[in-house]
């Protein structure tokens, strides 16, 4: 048991004090914008003649100092993210104040030395000053990123408590009509039962929450939609017929678990299950412009059935933003096609980035 523990141990350190990502674009402009903000301030503050060229240099140096920030603190993150406590935090400001001391003093000589006339003066002013609003602006920049930090943090252990609470929900009736189903093939067809039992198996492992919080992928969800649809054919025969078109859809993409199968479960229950004649249900997959697009499609019941309480659409799409962020989506609805109305849910999911694609492959599928 000693592996998983060591395994661990980084992530709960992130989880106690989590620094910005300095590698992606938001931290770099987070760094520009109040950069170029303060010195935009201090130049209107001026009482005298406002130069253009000054607040040009003072725009370029700035610019300049953000990236070598942001890129320092890209590659030292590794190392900081290791410190106890708030040292992360510390590190960071002491390193965003000697970084801005170094290059405020290396401007200062070559303005001198060279004799640029940038605007900096000869004294220690300029550094001074640079080195006190780093400090104060570094503690404010650092005291937000702590704060939005602690904020995802809570948000992510009620997205936990969530998927906790959809793995150990098992609805009575799916079981007890799976046992029904196993004992009437016992006799009629062992290997059928044999088969059933075993599907039943995985898809209580997989809500059971065997398996750890991380993301799953594409793949391991559909075999468990085959599964669970496997179960529902031999309990709904010919009244469910369900038409695939998942053959573009990337097995690796990372998925969490428990994701689709509930959507699936929602068509059978409410679309098929319901008419006398059943139905189709379509599961369809395709790439669209860095985009994967999932629709689970199922006719609607012959009497208007009694509304549900939309939890677990609501769970679908809170899991799915938490984990895709604001260029996923899910939409729900009733859709009129040419066999009818149908009720359609799509899912927007994001394609990762190379780097990200390679950074959660999974080394450890059983």
């Amino acid at each position: 048991m000693t592996p998983p523990t060591i395994a661990s141990r980084p992530r709960e350190r992130a989880e106690q004090s989590p620094l910005p990502d300095f590698c992606k674009l938001p931290a770099l402009f987070a760094l520009i914008v109040v950069g170029a903000l303060t010195v935009t301030v201090m130049w209107l503050s001026r009482t005298g003649q406002r130069d253009w060229a000054s607040y040009s240099v003072g725009m370029l140096f700035v610019t300049w100092l953000a990236l070598v920030i942001s890129v320092a603190l890209c590659k030292l993150r590794g190392l900081l993210q290791r410190l106890p406590g708030h040292f992360p935090y510390a590190a960071v400001w002491l390193l965003i104040v000697l970084l801005v001391l170094a290059a405020s003093s290396v401007a200062r000589w070559l303005d001198v030395a060279l004799q640029m006339q940038l605007g900096t003066d000869s004294s220690g002013v300029f550094v001074r000053d640079n080195v006190a609003i780093a400090a104060l602006l570094g503690a404010a920049m650092l005291r937000y990123f702590y704060v939005l930090a602690q904020w995802q943090a809570r948000l992510a252990a009620v997205t936990r408590a969530q998927i906790d609470a959809l793995q150990a929900r098992i609805r009575p009736h799916f079981l007890f009509n799976s046992m029904n189903t196993v004992a009437a093939l016992i006799r009629v067809d062992p290997d059928a039962a044999e088969r059933t039992v075993e599907d039943l198996s995985e898809l209580f492992r997989a809500a059971l929450g065997q398996h750890n919080n991380d993301d799953g992928t594409l793949g391991d969800e559909l075999a468990l939609i085959e599964r669970y649809l496997a179960i529902e054919q031999l309990r709904l025969g010919d009244r469910l017929r369900v038409q695939r078109d998942i053959a573009a859809l990337p097995e690796t993409f990372p998925l969490p678990r428990l994701l689709l199968q509930p959507l699936v479960e929602n068509a059978v229950r409410h679309g098929i299950q319901p008419r006398v004649g059943g139905g189709e249900m379509m599961l369809r997959g395709t790439v669209e412009q860095r985009m994967l697009v999932i629709e689970i499609i199922n006719p609607l019941p012959d009497t208007a059935a009694e509304p549900g309480n939309g939890h677990g659409l609501d769970n679908v799409r809170q899991r799915v933003a938490y984990r895709y962020g604001p260029l996923a989506r899910v939409e729900a609805g009733i859709q009129s096609g040419l066999d009818g109305e149908r009720f359609v849910v799509k899912l927007y999911l994001p394609m990762p980035q190379p780097s990200e694609q390679s950074r959660d492959a999974r080394t450890d599928r059983r």
